[in-house]
């Protein structure tokens, strides 16, 4: 029995993650700038290249949304799709580089219009696409996010573009269990500035199967935080001469502090170690800024991020392929509240699959002054 699968890509999702501006809404013109290219087609391409793999692929029609919002990169596959065409969606040149001229209204409409269409709807974007999603279909139909934005804290995500298509043919053979995860989003200018301000839009409909979605955004737990003082006071003590690339998150923030740094709650810093004292080089360092500095054997030190299960991949994109590709998986040192870890299983996705394929396996977690626990890599 053939499925009609809605398909939404947000064109601009993503831009502003490797040049370090957590976010894209409302800085396109500031992401291309700082060198920013679109990559959303992108990631759209690897989904719909594991799609075609699967024998009931060659059943499904696609609904979707014209030109960059689905079309153009639907043409380059052989799936039949339908284009619900509401309006020509015009380019506008920014520097050098010309970007589709879309908004969240776009989203919103082809959501509503996909209802009593089709049977599911998966989009391409971060959070805020998921937002605009759910506010036009809330929980009629199931939605399914191919991780693509910046941050991507809400629930319905699948762990990547490879594993949403694989949970979509789940869905399509009726293995996949219809759940309710949590749609969140965070103020962008407050994540900026070092702010999270999270907010809670509801809980969709989303298909599910073990390991090929990934859980929501969730803090460190009060009564850890103790502790995992404790643990980074311990990891500051053994910090060897050299440069680090210090991650994102409250706990490697604790790290920063104790090492007298001004560094970010939300960012990556480069930072030197000389002589048991730290001098920081590189404030919320892009990806450029970290190229700069990885021929000179840094160590970067980063934290899980709590119910995403992630180490690589969510809200930290500055650490990319071309970053990871030259640092040693010895050189990564991991440290985390033990519930971060209770599962034994943390996530990575570049995008290069040579790179996750090194990080795979297994890893040293530090989750307390004396003791690492070793978890595996998927």
């Amino acid at each position: 029995m053939g499925r009609r699968v809605g398909f939404i890509i947000n064109p601009i999702a993503g831009m502003g993650g490797r040049v370090a501006l957590k976010g894209t809404d409302g800085v396109v013109e500031e992401a291309i700038r700082r060198g920013a290219r679109p990559i959303a087609e992108d990631v759209a391409r690897l989904f719909l290249r594991e799609l075609e793999g699967y024998a009931e692929s060659k059943d499904v029609e696609f609904i979707t949304g014209p030109g960059p919002l689905g079309e153009d990169v639907l043409r380059e596959f052989g799936f039949a799709f339908e284009v619900l065409r509401h309006r020509k969606v015009a380019y506008k040149k920014v520097g050098d580089v010309e970007i589709p001229d879309t908004t969240a209204e776009d989203t919103k409409e082809l959501g509503g219009r996909m209802l009593g269409k089709a049977d599911i709807i998966v989009f391409a974007g971060g959070d805020g696409t998921a937002r605009d999603v759910f506010s036009a279909v809330g929980k009629k139909i199931p939605i399914l996010g191919v991780p693509t934005g910046v941050k991507m804290f809400s629930g319905v995500f699948a762990s990547s573009p490879e594993d949403a298509a694989r949970l979509l043919i789940e869905f399509i053979r009726g293995n996949a269990r219809i759940v309710e995860r949590d749609v969140m989003d965070l103020d962008e200018e407050a994540f900026r500035h070092d702010e999270v301000k999270p907010r809670h839009f509801g809980k969709a409909l989303t298909p599910y199967a073990e390991l090929l979605l990934q859980g929501a955004k969730e803090p460190t737990k009060t009564d850890e935080a103790e502790d995992v003082r404790a643990t980074v006071e311990a990891l500051a003590e053994e910090l060897e001469d050299g440069i680090y690339f210090l991650g994102a998150g409250s706990t490697v923030k604790a790290l920063k502090d104790i090492l007298g740094i001004d560094g970010t709650l939300l960012g990556v810093d480069v930072v030197e170690i000389k002589n048991r004292r730290a001098r920081l080089l590189v404030k919320d360092a892009a990806e450029k800024d970290l190229l700069r500095f990885v021929d000179r054997s840094p160590k970067v030190i980063v934290t899980v991020i709590g119910g995403l299960g992630f180490l690589f991949g969510r809200g930290n994109q500055q650490f990319s392929a071309k970053v990871l590709r030259g640092i040693p998986k010895e050189n990564i040192i991991v440290v985390a509240a033990p519930s971060k870890v209770a599962k034994g299983i943390v996530r990575v996705y570049t995008g290069d699959r040579e790179v996750d394929e090194k990080l795979r396996g297994y890893i040293k977690v530090r989750v307390s002054p004396w003791m690492e626990k070793m978890v595996r890599v998927v």
